[in-house]
């Protein structure tokens, strides 16, 4: 999680029906450890009122240039060295600029360098990087004016979150939707990491091997045992480790995400597969986190032909048990090699995760409740607790991207206290 201070982020909010999604945004950004003030046009107040926002985020919400609800720039700016003149303030004190969502007017406004609020006379003072997330009618999406738009903030270097499609508001389905709050607050870590001047590389040296996603095991050849994992915790884990310096081995099975940059990419799809991957290059890592959810159990006797239900109309399946690779894995681990183990329980979940921590013989093991609705499985967000044989860190509900930066902290701290169990 990024450390709040000096962490300011301003959230722009425009006049549409998805003005009400920015709530969510605030608390989000708030969750990976920013501090979000929010801008509304006087539109967006037709929307949300300020009241809802300054009590999320707990800072008066700035609505308009004049008037009460403008204020001015504070002493304590002005010995700050920042001007006196609000919006210029806000835009020197912020480190980004999110605007969500940024409606066909907005985006014109900014193109074109009209300032006729506090938000677009704040856009042209911003020397940060600025985030727009676009939401509006798909015809209004599609006009070539708002193309034209996009294409020359884009040329600024302004980052956009495409809208995504579905059921809009007018009644119409297509382009032009809202992007989902949890994915507008990654793009906003992420830039600000990007741009970081302090940018961690605590992980050069080290070589960070990581499982990810749910193996499947066939039953014959178009149909397999499986589980809900989407592969983002660990491909999460992956990428923050290359950022921070790591050499990284992603070993994993089926998932619909994009290998991060940089990163040595093993795909496999069955548990006997990972196994193989795994142990073959277990020589070569320093630091273990096994965020894959491995299949348990396969078929035994896998049809070599497609099974037919008009001819099986009961199927009983035998099943045998995969490998324990993460157990193999933390016994036969070079000397020095930190493993990190995960624990998806949905039932005495400390207990089920400290008792997974002795049984495979790791140095820890990451243990969440699935059956909490939103995080987890099939979710942008978790929650859990980091468990040592010395000790328990919680980690509240968060992105993945964060829970994984986190994770990497304890680990940082596992291996400054010389704690390896192969030692």
């Amino acid at each position: 999680m990024m450390n709040a201070e000096n962490m300011k982020v301003t959230v722009g909010v425009c006049g549409g029906i998805a003005a009400y999604k920015a709530v969510e945004l605030v608390r989000l950004l708030q969750e990976a450890g920013l501090d979000p003030h929010v801008v509304m046009t006087e539109a967006a107040e037709k929307f949300v009122g300020p009241l809802t926002f300054e009590a999320i985020s707990g800072h008066r919400v700035i609505t308009g240039l004049w008037g009460d609800r403008a204020g001015v720039g504070n002493a304590e700016g002005a010995a700050a060295g920042v001007s006196s003149v609000e919006h210029v303030q806000e835009a020197q004190t912020t480190r980004a600029l999110v605007v969500a969502p940024a409606t066909a007017d907005t985006l014109a406004k900014f193109a074109h360098g009209l300032a006729g609020d506090f938000l677009s006379t704040m856009y042209l003072a911003m020397h940060g990087p600025v985030i727009v997330a676009p939401a509006m009618n798909v015809v209004m999406w599609e006009h070539p004016a708002t193309r034209a738009n996009v294409e020359i903030l884009r040329a600024r270097g302004v980052r956009v979150v495409e809208p995504g499609s579905g059921y809009l508001a007018c009644g119409m389905v297509g382009g032009g939707r809202l992007a989902e709050p949890e994915e507008i607050a990654r793009v906003v870590v992420e830039v600000l990491r990007e741009g970081s001047l302090e940018t961690e590389v605590d992980f050069a040296g080290e070589t960070v091997l990581v499982t990810a996603g749910g193996t499947r095991e066939a039953i014959d050849p178009v149909r397999f045992i499986g589980n809900r994992s989407s592969g983002r915790m660990g491909y999460a884990v992956a990428e923050a480790a290359k950022a921070r310096g790591a050499r990284v081995i992603l070993v994993s099975a089926v998932t619909g995400l994009e290998c991060p940059s940089g990163v040595e990419m093993v795909p496999v799809v069955s548990a006997e597969e990972m196994r193989a991957a795994v142990m073959q290059r277990l020589g070569e890592a320093t630091v273990m986190v096994m965020a894959a959810a491995v299949s348990d159990y396969r078929v035994k006797g896998v049809a070599a032909q497609k099974i037919k239900r008009e001819k099986t109309r009961v199927m009983t399946l035998e099943l045998e048990s995969t490998e324990d690779i993460l157990r193999e894995a933390a016994t036969k681990r070079r000397p020095g090699t930190l493993v990190v183990g995960f624990a998806a329980e949905t039932e005495d979940v400390l207990a089920n995760g400290r008792g997974k921590l002795e049984r495979k013989g790791v140095d820890a093991v990451v243990v969440n409740d699935v059956s909490e609705a939103g995080l987890g499985f099939d979710s942008e967000r978790n929650s859990g607790s980091f468990l040592t044989r010395g000790g328990e860190v919680q980690f509240p509900a968060m992105l993945k991207r964060e829970m994984a930066g986190r994770i990497l902290d304890e680990v940082k701290k596992l291996r400054g206290k010389g704690l390896a169990l192969s030692e």
